[in-house]
């Protein structure tokens, strides 16, 4: 034993709080607590000493010599130290290292107490985990919003405990009536208890029940039944043309920036914040950043000759491609929807024209799904898929958002619809 010097001594809780020579010091006690020192030690700086209780004994599992410290003399007093002794003496007897089986407990209480954090507790800890992935704070708000609303049952139970039952008594309410909500909920609920699988608040190995392979498939209604539910309604394709044509008559900038949108099949938010900045007119080709991406991940639009030709023919007021009517602000949210509105009906919306390109691609051409998806700019679920493609399939989009352009620009069949002229909308 190599641990400084030892002195035998009979000890009292005077002496044991009054030692100051370094070194151990062997207790002369009882047998029952044979292997049991106090310890002496300089502090740092050489002001005072420390003493504390120290158990010596040889693991039975290794073989070795070990030290396992007992605690202060300030808190410990030496009945207390003998008891502990004795304790750890018997754990020898019996087989067990007794510094094994204290970290074995403290393990276990670590567990126990993890198991007990509510499944809203788990939420805060995820978002606080993941606050610089948010794109902003009103995206992070939708998400605390829908995991404690919408899945208020589950805040205050254990998240150790919430099952497949569970996910599924959220769910259905929802699903019902409100399937893409429900599907985006199922997602983040999904993402959360995976979190806490990692943080160890769930037993180790335990499946996911918000995962949607598995029983919430058999149990929910397939996704492609959900995405055919439809909030708002889109124009049908084969009346796109005579909109379109009455579209272009408008000299506004609202008109112009609801055809670009048309051409280019974007989302509101991805027009109206263009800049000129992200436009190269020569290579026919618009960057928009990841910023502004609702999958957060920069895209590059071909652009269509139409669509240059609308862009060239617009005057540069600022960064903005379409300002607004307020200095240095683009143009507002409701502007082209209210064209929409007033043209088609109260119930189409901007998003709606996405759907049209959806169906015009799918029905009259032959391009592939994961084409289509690239280009309205949608993450490819299929990990087959996926692994096939290479790029963001820049030339074949290209060719198919020409096509696009040209049907848009095409002559409007008689009979296919009932579009209102704008002007008449207005009038």
């Amino acid at each position: 034993m190599d641990k400084g010097s030892e002195k035998r001594v009979v000890m009292s809780a005077r002496r044991a709080v009054t030692e100051t020579a370094s070194g151990f010091h062997r207790d002369g006690g009882p047998e029952g607590a044979k292997g049991l020192y106090l310890q002496v030690s300089e502090r740092t700086g050489g002001e005072g000493v420390t003493r504390s209780w120290i158990y010596r004994f040889v693991s039975p599992v290794t073989g070795k010599p070990r030290w396992m410290g007992l605690g202060p003399t300030g808190v410990i007093g030496l009945a207390d130290a003998r008891t502990l002794a004795r304790e750890a003496r018997k754990a020898v007897v019996l087989g067990r290292d007794p510094i094994e089986d204290r970290l074995a407990g403290r393990t276990q209480a670590k567990l126990e107490a993890a198991r007990r954090i509510t499944f809203e507790q788990c939420v805060d800890e995820y978002l606080a985990a993941h606050g610089d992935k948010w794109k902003n704070d009103k995206h992070r708000a939708q998400w605390e919003t829908t995991l404690k609303k919408d899945a208020a049952l589950l805040s205050p139970l254990p998240v150790s405990e919430i099952d497949t039952a569970l996910v599924l008594r959220v769910l259905r309410p929802i699903w019902a009536t409100k399937p893409e909500t429900a599907s985006r909920l199922r997602g983040r609920m999904e993402r959360v208890l995976s979190f806490a699988s990692v943080s160890e608040y769930r037993p180790k190995g335990s499946d996911n029940p918000a995962r949607w392979r598995g029983h919430l498939q058999e149990m929910l209604p397939a996704r492609s039944k959900v995405r055919a539910v439809k909030h708002h309604e889109a124009l049908a394709y084969a009346e796109l043309p005579a909109f379109m044509a009455d579209l272009r008559s408008r000299p506004s900038m609202s008109a112009r920036a609801l055809e670009f949108t048309v051409l280019c099949a974007t989302r509101t938010n991805e027009t109206l914040g263009a800049k000129w900045g992200e436009i190269d007119l020569k290579g026919k080709i618009w960057s928009i950043p990841a910023s502004r991406m609702k999958t957060g991940k920069p895209h590059r639009v071909p652009l269509p000759d139409r669509a240059i030709e609308v862009l060239k023919a617009l005057q540069r007021e600022g960064e903005f491609v379409f300002p607004g009517a307020k200095e240095g602000q683009p143009l507002s949210n409701m502007a082209m929807l209210e064209l929409v509105r007033g043209a088609l009906g109260n119930g189409n919306t901007v998003h709606g024209f996405r759907s049209s390109f959806r169906d015009w691609a799918a029905e009259q051409t032959a391009y592939p799904n994961h084409v289509v998806e690239m280009a309205l700019a949608h993450i490819v679920g299929d990990k087959v898929e996926a692994a096939y493609r290479r790029g963001d399939l820049f030339d074949k989009r290209r060719r198919l958002m020409s096509e696009w352009a040209r049907y848009c620009a095409s002559k409007p069949v008689a009979g296919t619809g009932k579009v209102v002229s704008i002007a008449a909308a207005r009038a």
